[in-house]
């Protein structure tokens, strides 16, 4: 069952009367994030500076702090994509008003917290079976919010360079880049390469291990109250001794916590070429890339392949971890591997990265079954339900070798369009439905068979209209809870290939640079994470409109215009926000 955990630094003292009657809209969310950005940054300073003492009070100042609270709170109910996705309790807050409440209290509360089982869901796989996901009750989730924002900037201080999966700041490409910068070149002398995966890595993390990695973590006992909490599967409970559910806000950081030390278990070992400039990897030695409890190490022979793992297997055995048989592999750099979704193969000394054949299969098995669903509706329903599958999917693969798929997916698309609209006109001749789908949506292209709703003017856009830009990796160990890297970061921001949006809207992300005006936060995700694989880029795509709004600079009302300069490209809760005080919006002490 739950544990209850009595923990000072989780009782604060009520900040005055304003929290009794929370207004939502009226807080300033620039200044919350600031002194949460803030906090996050001296807890990483303190830890390279090796001050574990202020370490741990400021790690209570942060779980105290009102600010973390109701960004915690915003970021479960507002940003995250679970938001109406109830625990047992079949509690959400979805309205101001609700979130407010929620905020207030688990701010105020003095009572000490037992953590609720979990509701088991389970998602569909690519290979045809279900993954098992814990849905924590809503203040489960808003507390381990908090919590990770006092323990995570701990460990990006410790984390090793090459791991990337559910990091601040860090995303697949990176992954991808970090293996092709190690293999690519006629000379290049890892070629040999140990794909791994480890099986069932969320359900089987050691508790002792990880607490005893942990240390004396302020909330340490939340954290273990949460492992042991157990889960209701069909109305039953089943306790949980080992393992941290997956769903659950704080689990990605609990397993890179797990697995931090994979690197130098393998034998990886770096070297300062010259001041200032980020280690390179000692010659000889193997490089080990990893994304969550997915991995890859680059070698020099097979051997060495042997010999790491053998090494790795004795490393994870006391973390309850060990290798999915069926996943992990030996190959030769020339025979090539998937990882990721992506293809890695190295082809007349060219290292060539290209999406996978089995994503590329999933991919057009989707737009089947999408389109065959969309028989006896308009055009605008099969607008609507395609334009984010196709901006999507190109937007994770724009990084990559791609020209080639995305050609033969634009013709695998427009045959399916055709038939579609072939069947929903049977009695017209061709040149009539080419008319009437397919001509000059999009003029500057010159392509006449673009499809598209002649009444509204929109059209499908083509995978190969999205360009190629190579990614650019993220410096070793960087993270965004650095301050010393502040500007390194912004021009990163600046820099990066923005996604594939309609030109207006595009046009106004890169002119704020990717910041919302109103909250001065990311407009992607409205966090420091951005969409991480191809479902979530297609989800994010298709609730774009919901997400962000164009704002008017200068009411209409007022005289203003839909004139580029008059508009501003928002979140919608900031949107609603600001409307909600007539564009004024009251400063609440954070």
């Amino acid at each position: 069952m739950g544990v209850t955990t009595t923990v000072e630094a989780l009782a604060p003292a009520v900040n005055g009367p304003e929290d009794a009657n929370l207004e939502w809209h009226s807080i300033d969310w620039a200044i919350c994030e600031r002194n949460v950005r803030r906090l996050r940054q001296r807890i990483f300073k303190a830890t390279r500076d090796g001050d574990l003492k202020k370490v741990r009070n400021l790690q209570k100042l942060m779980l105290r702090s009102r600010s973390n609270t109701l960004v915690s709170v915003k970021r479960v109910t507002q940003q995250s994509s679970g938001r109406k996705t109830a625990g047992i309790d079949g509690e959400r807050a979805l309205t101001p008003m609700a979130r407010g409440t929620l905020a207030t209290e688990i701010h105020r509360s003095s009572q000490p917290w037992k953590a609720r089982p979990v509701k088991r869901v389970f998602i569909p796989k690519s290979n045809g079976k279900q993954r098992p996901l814990g849905i924590p009750v809503i203040r489960d989730r808003v507390l381990q919010a908090r919590v990770k924002n006092a323990l995570e900037p701990e460990w990006e201080a410790r984390f090793e360079p090459r791991s990337y999966g559910f990091r601040p700041g860090r995303s697949c490409q990176d992954a991808i880049s970090a293996i092709f910068w190690t293999s690519c070149g006629k000379h290049a002398k890892r070629l040999w390469v140990l794909d791994a995966d480890l099986s069932a890595a969320f359900d089987r993390i050691d508790h002792d291990h990880l607490m005893s990695s942990l240390g004396l973590f302020p909330a340490r006992e939340l954290v273990r109250a949460w492992l042991t909490a157990g889960v209701i599967d069909r109305g039953r409970f089943a306790p949980t001794e080992e393992g941290t559910p997956q769903g659950g806000v704080i689990s990605p950081l609990l397993l890179n916590v797990a697995l931090h030390g994979l690197e130098k278990a393998a034998g990886c070992q770096y070297q300062v070429v010259r001041a200032g400039r980020e280690p390179s990897s000692v010659s000889g030695t193997p490089v080990l890339v990893r994304y969550a409890d997915d991995f890859v190490v680059l070698c020099h022979s097979e051997s060495e392949v042997h010999q790491v793992r053998s090494r790795l297997e004795e490393w994870l055995k006391p973390r309850g971890l060990r290798f999915n048989e069926e996943k992990t592999k030996v190959v030769h750099l020339e025979q090539g591997f998937d990882f990721l979704g992506f293809t890695v193969r190295r082809m007349d000394s060219k290292l060539i990265i290209k999406p996978s054949a089995a994503a590329c299969k999933r991919l057009r098995a989707r737009l089947r079954t999408e389109v065959k669903s969309l028989q006896g509706t308009n055009a605008e329903a099969v607008l609507r339900r395609l334009v984010p599958i196709v901006r999507g999917w190109a937007a994770y693969y724009r990084a990559v070798a791609s020209t080639t798929t995305f050609t033969s997916l634009d013709h695998y698309v427009w045959r399916l369009t055709w038939k579609w609209a072939r069947r929903r006109h049977h009695n017209k001749p061709g040149y009539w439905v080419m008319e009437r789908y397919f001509g000059q949506f999009h003029p500057s292209r010159r392509d006449r068979w673009v499809f598209g709703d002649r009444d509204s003017g929109a059209f499908l856009p083509k995978f190969a209209w999205t360009g190629i830009v190579r990614h650019s990796l993220v410096k070793g160990r960087a993270s965004p809870d650095d301050s010393s890297l502040g500007e390194y970061w912004q021009n990163r921001r600046r820099r990066k290939a923005p996604p594939p949006m309609d030109k207006i809207s595009l046009a106004l992300a890169v002119r704020q640079r990717g910041l919302c005006p109103l909250c001065k936060q990311a407009l992607i995700a409205g966090a420091e994470y951005e969409p991480d694989s191809p479902r979530e880029w297609i989800s994010w795509f298709a609730a774009s409109k919901k997400m962000l709004h164009k704002h008017h600079f200068t009411y209409r009302r007022d005289g203003g215009t839909d004139e580029r300069n008059n508009l501003r490209l928002v979140h919608s809760e900031c949107h609603r926000q600001h409307h909600a005080g007539d564009g004024k919006r009251a400063t609440s002490r954070c």
